[in-house]
């Protein structure tokens, strides 16, 4: 297989991917993201990573967030919002996160492939992208994609398209100017 079909290949998987979200479920994602207090993003692995990414992006649109892990990161309290980021929806890590933010009082927002899963069953929102993981289930679409490639890069482009919507309305130029201003500038 060629490099460029390689690339056109991976493209229109996500693309498919993409097409399949339910819309509600983003909307209500970001209604959620708009009514939090404060926002912690949580997931492992290449999941994690773009949680990192999309934490960032949320910051820079003027929103309170955190990453869970890092060593500034505050106790989750009534009032904030943990979205868990796990294609499988079972994560140990991630249900421990899930149970004690909804102990604490904290809304829980899941965006995974399994709305069946252990997370998704304490969730007060699920967000599904129907991607393969490295699981490989029999429902899951076809990819020419080592293990969780396909739900990583669908989180990343779903969750930018949902902090797009929630964070520029109509007003695109204005947002742009000020995220800008709130971009690192020690670097």
């Amino acid at each position: 297989m060629s490099m460029k079909s390689i690339i056109n290949r991976v493209a229109n998987e996500i693309s498919t991917v993409l097409s399949m979200v339910n819309e509600e479920e983003a909307i209500a994602l970001s209604k959620e993201l708009q009514k939090a207090k404060r926002i912690f993003i949580s997931g492992e692995g290449r999941s994690g990573l773009m949680g990192k990414a999309i934490a960032m992006r949320l910051m820079h649109g003027g929103y309170h967030v955190y990453v869970t892990g890092e060593t500034i990161t505050p106790s989750i309290e009534d009032g904030d919002l943990l979205v868990a980021i796990s294609g499988s929806g079972s994560t140990g890590s991630m249900l421990q996160f899930a149970s004690k933010a909804k102990e604490i009082g904290a809304k829980l927002f899941l965006v995974t492939t399994n709305r069946e899963s252990k997370i998704a069953a304490i969730s007060d929102g699920i967000l599904v992208i129907p991607a393969a993981t490295k699981y490989r289930l029999r429902e899951e679409p076809k990819t020419i994609q080592p293990l969780g490639n396909q739900f990583d890069q669908s989180v990343h482009l779903l969750l930018d398209a949902v902090i797009i919507a929630t964070i520029q309305g109509d007003n695109h130029e204005s947002a742009n100017a000020k995220m800008t201003m709130r971009h690192a500038n020690l670097e």
